[in-house]
């Protein structure tokens, strides 16, 4: 009977959960080490993009996957006439 609770005080992840002190991970630790000797570089939250293509109406992207589609059922349409069976 005590190995059954050993094995679950053992796995029992609320109990786990609660501890006082975690213990960080692996690369928390080893970005600490080095960051204690070379900080990083301050960075913006977003950089600004250096330079970007206009945007393209919502229209024209519209009419372009509509084209899409319409070449498609045109083109399996054509295949499905071809098709001896």
């Amino acid at each position: 009977m005590t190995e059954q609770n050993d094995w679950e005080h053992e796995f029992d992840h609320r109990w786990a959960n609660s501890a006082e002190h975690k213990e960080p991970s692996a690369r928390a630790r080893m970005l600490a080490a080095r960051w204690k000797e070379n900080p990083p570089d301050p960075a913006p939250f977003r950089a600004d993009p250096e330079h970007t293509a206009p945007r393209r109406s919502s229209w024209v992207s519209t009419v372009v996957v509509l084209g899409c589609v319409a070449a498609v059922i045109v083109l399996l349409g054509y295949a499905q006439m071809r098709s001896p069976y």
